[in-house]
């Protein structure tokens, strides 16, 4: 018999996030105004933040427990809730080459006006 199968809290945690994430996004289809830009930066944040964290969360996996503090859940929430924070902060720091200015960039592309988009060929001749 097979054994169930088991999802760690913090990844359905992550799961439920980009979910959130997905649904905020996907929620922006009405006219761009400076409120809907301001949105969309912070949820590019957010994603980029997300990312971040689950990146150190692996990075740090393959670090050896340190010996000096013993461990501990106590360490290992204060050691989780410090890589947030480092990844809120790089998020918010960001950059012209950002994953969060990436992200932003794609997501404004949902609010061009289509006379603004390149033009698509469909007569075929590839010129």
């Amino acid at each position: 018999m097979d054994s169930p199968v088991t999802i760690a809290p913090d990844l359905v945690v992550q799961d439920q996030k980009a979910e959130q994430l997905a649904r905020r996004a996907a929620s922006a289809r009405e006219p761009l105004t400076a409120a809907k830009r301001q949105e969309l930066k912070k949820i590019s944040r957010d994603f980029e933040a997300m990312f971040t964290g689950m990146m150190l969360k692996a990075m740090r996996s393959t670090v050896p427990e340190d010996k000096l503090t013993g461990g501990g859940k106590a360490e290992e929430t204060y050691r989780y809730l410090l890589d947030q924070e480092y990844a809120t902060t790089a998020a918010q720091r960001g950059g012209a080459g950002s994953l969060a200015a990436m992200v932003e960039k794609e997501l404004l592309k949902r609010y061009e006006e289509p006379s603004l988009r390149p033009a698509t060929r469909t007569d075929g001749d590839g010129q």
